[in-house]
């Protein structure tokens, strides 16, 4: 029953919030305007982070588990949803808002947060860098880690309801992981049900054509709020797989990423440098709509997640059929002039 709650107060929290934020970005400025890389037509407020996060909050304070990790972690948010807002309203240098995430990301190590120890697929006993003299990587692992997931997600929100509908996926798999896992505590589970809530309440308003974005300050809240509590026992227990589950279910906007970082290197561009090569606009680019776009990259996530649960089930072929399907849908989406892709985007634009 209460974990219900956490959900549907999450729900109900961000529905009433979301209009809130939507007055405060038009009182800040914190609006997307039309044009450049943008697709929108008309002017959208983006500060929709700050109703997530009061969502997500909200519904985990249903239960009152306050021990040192969420403690670091309501903080670390805080900050990381603060440096967003600054973003959304002024902009930030790209150098700048990187050294604020490893900032956010560092606070977590003053309450107990590490990757000290680590389970990897097809090891019969965890990687203990404490034991090896080596506790200090298990911290660096950990900050890049957090970095990295922030960064993953906000390379994702490129499209209405896109960021948010991946992360919807990740929260609800994340939650069947730590229900599956003994833990001290039911904190992993009541945060990641708790993000379920918000975002599935936030499509609402989200899902093309959409009403609000949720900005730098919703999608770095969002790379942060997963990177922590995946490291709050996920990575160490999650089944046989370790650090690859939220991996697997992150996999679309990681493969994304890494897409982004390999193209950029060989034009010789700048790693933090836009550019209209990210999977969504090549699926724009074939003819899709904005919400067919969409609901391909959830079908695509949703691969990735169902690979994740088959192989901690250890349904070891269907995990790699679907893993398989996962990649060579991409490889289609990469190879936008490949002639199935045209066809199908054709066929969605008339």
């Amino acid at each position: 029953m209460t974990y219900a709650l956490t959900f549907f107060v999450a729900l109900a929290v961000v529905v009433i919030a979301t209009p809130i934020s939507m007055k405060l970005a038009a009182r800040w400025g914190a609006i997307a305007f039309p044009g450049g890389r943008h697709i929108h037509k008309k002017p959208i407020p983006r500060l929709g982070g700050v109703a997530i996060y009061a969502a997500f909050w909200g519904g985990a304070s249903v239960v009152p588990i306050l021990d040192e990790q969420i403690i670091g972690l309501f903080l670390g948010s805080s900050l990381i949803l603060g440096v967003g807002i600054w973003d959304d309203i002024r902009g930030l240098r790209p150098l700048y808002k990187l050294l604020w995430q490893i900032a956010a990301a560092s606070l977590l190590l003053l309450f107990g947060f590490s990757m000290k120890t680590l389970t990897l697929p097809f090891m019969t006993q965890a990687i203990d860098f404490q034991q090896m003299g080596l506790g200090f990587v298990g911290l660096i692992l950990m900050i890049f880690w957090i970095v990295g997931l922030v960064n993953t997600v906000n390379v994702s929100d490129g499209l209405d309801g896109l960021a948010a509908g991946i992360c919807f996926i990740a929260a609800v798999l994340l939650f069947w992981s730590a229900n599956q896992i003994e833990q001290p505590t039911e904190a992993p589970a009541h945060l990641t049900l708790a993000l379920a809530g918000a975002l599935l309440g936030f499509l609402f308003y989200n899902f093309p054509p959409a009403r609000v974005f949720m900005g730098d300050s919703g999608s770095m809240f969002l790379g942060f709020i997963i990177g922590g509590v995946s490291i709050m026992g996920l990575l160490k227990t999650a089944t046989v797989l370790g650090l690859v589950f939220p991996l697997l279910i992150m996999g679309l906007p990681v493969a994304d990423l890494a897409f982004a970082i390999i193209r950029r290197k060989l034009r010789g561009q700048s790693m933090a440098m836009a550019d209209r090569g990210h999977l969504h606009h090549r699926l724009l680019d074939a003819g899709f709509t904005q919400k067919s776009a969409v609901l391909i990259m959830y079908g695509i996530s949703v691969c990735f997640g169902l690979s994740a649960v088959l192989s901690a089930k250890g349904r070891w072929i269907l995990a790699f059929a679907f893993l398989a399907l996962a990649f060579a849908l991409l490889m289609v989406i990469l190879l936008r002039r490949a002639s199935i892709m045209m066809v199908f985007g054709r066929r969605n634009k008339k």
